[in-house]
């Protein structure tokens, strides 16, 4: 028997309505799975519906029409089932009890899911050594630095050991340092494929080094799902970088706007380097002839390679994938 996804959204859609806006659609009808072991990243702008989708599939919000299962479990028939095999970070750290120390954060919340405080000392113990949290064992959560409570945050939502994690924005607000080292946990945790997570991030650098797909929503639908790697070679092939000899002048550089819209430009002293998105077979050499009949003298012909960041604004701003 073929076990069922880790979660699974159908026809999802979410309106909310109040008194002076009328009805505001967060999510618009979206459908998508997650495999276990997978680690998914759910990308988009600011409002595009990440977060009405995370808390959705967690039951804090509960959806107009559609329907998610978590193991095959219906969230909406038997939530208490579903969220058993859930834990989530929502918004940063407020899942912390501010008065409560780091251990303590950690014991509770072990213990509000049921395991044992025998069992669970081994996997505190080492959370707190994955996290960087020793010496701030004893220290009250509402007096460690945003970073410090950010990584205790995901520590107690591992600590209950199910088997899907949620976690939306994990690194907000926190510095370069600390980002980077929570990213490198997060690869870690990736890296034994032992838990199906769902990763909403701002951070491409996270989402990029950890997820192996990503689905991209944008207005409450959802624009792009593929694995990370398609995507990146895919604008790789698209993304050429010209270095000429002199100079092209501004008639020249505008005409070549005109017939290839993505077309970048920068220079020095006595060269120039075009960037240009080619997205038709058979581009590169109207482009190529197009800076021959400028005059141009080209001393290369390189392929970039674009980042997910890159890609993200690209796909946001409605650039086809074909």
């Amino acid at each position: 028997m073929i076990a069922p996804p880790a979660v699974k959204v159908e026809g999802l859609r979410k309106v909310y309505k109040s008194r002076r806006q009328g009805e505001t659609v967060a999510v618009d009808d979206i459908s998508f799975e997650v495999t276990n072991g997978e680690i998914v990243g759910l990308l988009g702008p600011n409002g595009a519906g990440k977060t009405t989708t995370i808390k959705s599939i967690c039951t804090l919000v509960t959806p107009t029409s559609g329907s998610i299962h978590i193991n095959g479990v219906d969230v909406s028939a038997k939530p208490r089932t579903a969220v058993a095999s859930m834990a989530a970070v929502l918004e940063g750290n407020r899942n912390l009890y501010w008065r409560l120390t780091v251990a303590e954060n950690l014991e509770l919340f072990a213990g509000l899911h049921g395991i044992p405080p025998k069992r669970v000392r081994p996997l505190i113990a080492e959370l707190i050594d994955q996290f960087d949290l020793k010496g701030k064992t004893k220290a009250e959560a509402r007096t460690l630095s945003r970073g410090m409570q950010q990584k205790l945050s995901v520590a107690c939502a591992l600590v209950k050991e199910t088997p899907i994690l949620l976690l939306d924005e994990p690194t907000l607000g926190l510095d370069v340092e600390i980002s980077l080292e929570l990213r490198e946990s997060l690869k870690a945790l990736a890296a034994t494929g032992e838990r199906t997570i769902l990763l909403s991030s701002h951070d491409m650098d996270v989402v990029q080094s950890t997820c192996e797909r990503v689905i991209i929503i944008n207005k409450g639908r959802i624009v792009t799902d593929d694995k990370v790697a398609n995507l990146l070679e895919l604008f790789r092939m698209r993304s050429y970088r010209f270095t000429l000899s002199g100079m092209l002048d501004q008639g020249a550089l505008a005409l070549l706007r005109e017939e290839f819209p993505h077309v970048r430009s920068e220079a020095d002293a006595d060269r120039m380097i075009v960037e240009a998105e080619l997205t038709e077979a058979g581009q590169i050499y109207d482009f190529v002839e197009g800076l021959r009949r400028s005059g141009a003298l080209i001393e290369s012909i390189d392929r970039q390679d674009p980042n997910l960041e890159e890609i993200f604004v690209r796909i946001v701003k409605g650039e086809s994938l074909v």
